[in-house]
């Protein structure tokens, strides 16, 4: 039976009936109950015979302020956003490498970037598939699960998983298998106003928790505000957005790109003409077979189905835009059902429209699940990640359900022969984690009509350095190359399916940036994968960023900066395009260079209200002149 309790009851009640090595689950991403979590750190923090291992993946914590520039901008904005979010304090031991010695996190997916120098974070993260998570963390041992939920006034006795049904409802079952083999694992539950209740398979009822905290939690919910979208970015979603079918499947991740993919296929279902002009300005004749044969430019007459790891913003926004739509039947239908003709009609009225195994956004995209009716919520089925991300286990009603999937992942390299990164940097230091990504390729090959595809930028710019995105080779894979299918950057597509290694090598020079293209065409013909007469078609010889700059330039109502919303006030918009030119264009050790830069900043009165912003109205000394003159070189190369 349920036992109600206040957070610190809890804590006493998990120390007093399990033993003295506490093996704590935690969902990945918003699921966590932080204030409980932060007060079983504490208290075994004080207890040096006890031991807690805590197993999660995506912690989720405020940005760091960093100094100078970057602080001025980000603390103020955090202030607003975050609000009262609790933070969860074995993050900070992490980040700081000062753990308690009797505590230890392991992850299977990192924040992208924000633990590349925690020793701890490095030396405890366990590669594993997102679909494997339940399984590892159940044979190690787990004996305590931990996780936020909401709660419906009509339904006092049920609750729902509504973030985070992804990895528990794996887990539940081998929970319940070693509970009657006669051990204790405890189901910890804790209430959050604000989180949105899902209907379906996100639901359980009161009696699968042991202790139920009865603290409702209003601290605010973590967010991740929707950030703009380059141009790069915007060229990638479009050429990605020709490669979806009408009638098919479609997963997409969270990011610029994926934000890019969504404004891209908005265009074509709302606004096809000018959709096509600019698809025609682009000049897409190299792939006009491809797209022609796998994917389209017409907007949606039947719609798309969604089946992702992570219901992003993007597939809610689809969805009320009424590309999301086709509703796929919960169970295989019966030849009876199949003879009476009514298997339309049930998919219409009990169908789903979108699986999702956890879902992270910004606060618009909670406020939306929030305010939609029960029945509309229905469509949206929230359930374990087994489910989504692999095919075995109901294999047939999941190849009914996933025709013609586009699988749409980024990597940030590839190798000319077809190998995707997008995990680890090349010296073993994790970036991300591997997630769901190498399931949903592997997907793309398994399935019938389906196809993986691998959103590429080109080019990267960093401290004024340029440097390609496509490489000869780099130390670590993600997605071996016997699984390359689709590539995608802002220059174009290329479809390496069973093509030869040579096939491959043009195929992706063609969409790599013309700055680096000479290069890699000598490594590869030094190891004799390109014949030594091997000359670039010219049709590709001008993959320019200034080229595709310029047709931006021709149609800049198909290239909005936030096409999902923004969280930003408008000047600050403008400061955040000056900071990331900033950063992109000088190596902030480099005073000198920063010095002869900001000799030819505008005057201060053009940008009032960005100054008062960024407390630099009245610089205080030189350090806050140069501050002060930066930004108002930023503000003017950057001004639109």
């Amino acid at each position: 039976m349920v036992q109600l309790c206040s957070i610190e009851q809890a804590v006493d009640d998990v120390l007093e009936r399990l033993p003295a090595h506490i093996h704590m689950g935690l969902p990945l991403g918003l699921g966590k109950p932080n204030h409980f979590v932060n007060a079983l750190y504490r208290r075994i923090a004080q207890l040096p015979e006890r031991q807690l291992t805590i197993y999660t993946a995506l912690c989720l914590g405020r940005p760091s302020l960093g100094d100078g520039l970057q602080k001025r901008f980000i603390e103020p904005f955090i202030e607003r956003v975050y609000g009262d979010y609790p933070e969860l304090e074995f993050l900070s031991g992490l980040h700081k490498d000062n753990l308690p010695p009797n505590i230890q996190v392991q992850q299977f997916f990192m924040l992208p970037g924000s633990l590349l120098n925690s020793a701890s974070a490095q030396q405890d993260y366990v590669s594993s598939n997102y679909s494997h998570a339940a399984r590892d963390i159940n044979a190690a041992g787990l004996n305590l699960v931990a996780q936020l939920v909401a709660s419906h006034s009509e339904h006092p006795d049920r609750f729902s998983l509504s973030c985070n049904p992804d990895i528990t409802l794996d887990l539940l079952p081998m929970i319940e298998k070693r509970r009657a083999a006669g051990e204790t694992i405890l189901v910890v539950g804790q209430v959050h106003n604000d989180l949105p209740y899902m209907p379906g398979d996100a639901e359980i009822g009161i009696d699968g928790f042991d202790l139920l905290i009865d603290e409702k939690d209003s601290s605010t919910l973590f967010s991740t505000p929707n950030m703009p979208v380059g141009f790069q970015d915007h060229f990638i979603g479009l050429h990605a957005s020709t490669l979806v079918r009408d009638g098919g499947t479609l997963q997409i991740g969270i990011g610029s790109m994926g934000d890019a993919l969504t404004a891209a296929l908005l265009a074509r279902q709302a606004d096809n003409a000018g959709y096509k002009a600019l698809l025609a300005d682009i000049n897409l004749s190299q792939w006009a077979q491809l797209i022609d044969r796998e994917g389209g430019v017409e907007p949606f007459a039947k719609g798309l189905y969604g089946c992702s790891e992570m219901f992003v913003n993007g597939l809610l926004v689809l969805a009320d835009a009424g590309i999301i739509r086709r509703k796929v039947y919960p169970d295989v239908p019966t030849q009876q059902q199949a003879n009476a003709g009514t298997l339309d009609e049930a998919a219409q009225t009990d169908g789903i429209s979108v699986h999702g195994g956890f879902f992270l956004g910004p606060r618009t995209f909670y406020e939306r699940l929030r305010e939609l009716p029960q029945s509309k919520r229905l469509e949206f089925n929230m359930t374990r990640i087994s489910y989504i991300n692999e095919l075995y286990g109901q294999e047939e009603l999941k190849r009914l359900q996933r025709l013609d999937a586009r699988f749409i992942n980024t990597v940030f390299t590839m190798t000319l022969l077809g190998a995707g990164v997008a995990d680890q940097l090349e010296d073993g230091r994790v970036l991300s984690g591997v997630g769901g990504q190498y399931n949903f390729v592997a997907q793309g090959h398994a399935l019938e009509g389906a196809r993986s595809i691998l959103l590429l930028r080109s080019w990267r710019e960093a401290g004024g350095e340029v440097s390609s995105n496509i490489v000869w080779e780099y130390g670590h894979c993600t997605i071996p190359r016997h699984l390359r299918d689709i590539v995608v950057t802002e220059y174009g597509i290329a479809d390496l399916r069973g093509k030869t290694d040579a096939a491959v090598i043009e195929a992706l020079l063609n969409i790599s940036d013309s700055r680096f293209q000479s290069g890699l065409i000598e490594q590869a013909q030094a190891v004799g994968k390109l014949p030594k007469n091997f000359r670039l078609d010219p049709r590709f010889a001008d993959n320019h960023p200034e080229r595709l700059q310029s047709i931006q330039a021709q149609h800049p109502n198909l290239f909005p900066e936030y096409p999902l919303g923004c969280d930003f006030t408008v000047e600050e918009r403008d400061l955040l395009r000056a900071l990331n030119w900033l950063k992109s264009k000088f190596k902030l050790t480099e005073i000198l260079e920063l010095g002869k830069a900001a000799l030819d900043a505008p005057e201060p009165s053009e940008f009032p209200a960005h100054l008062e912003r960024m407390q630099l109205t009245h610089p205080d000394g030189l350090k806050e002149d140069l501050f002060q003159r930066l930004l108002l070189t930023g503000l003017k190369a950057t001004a639109q």
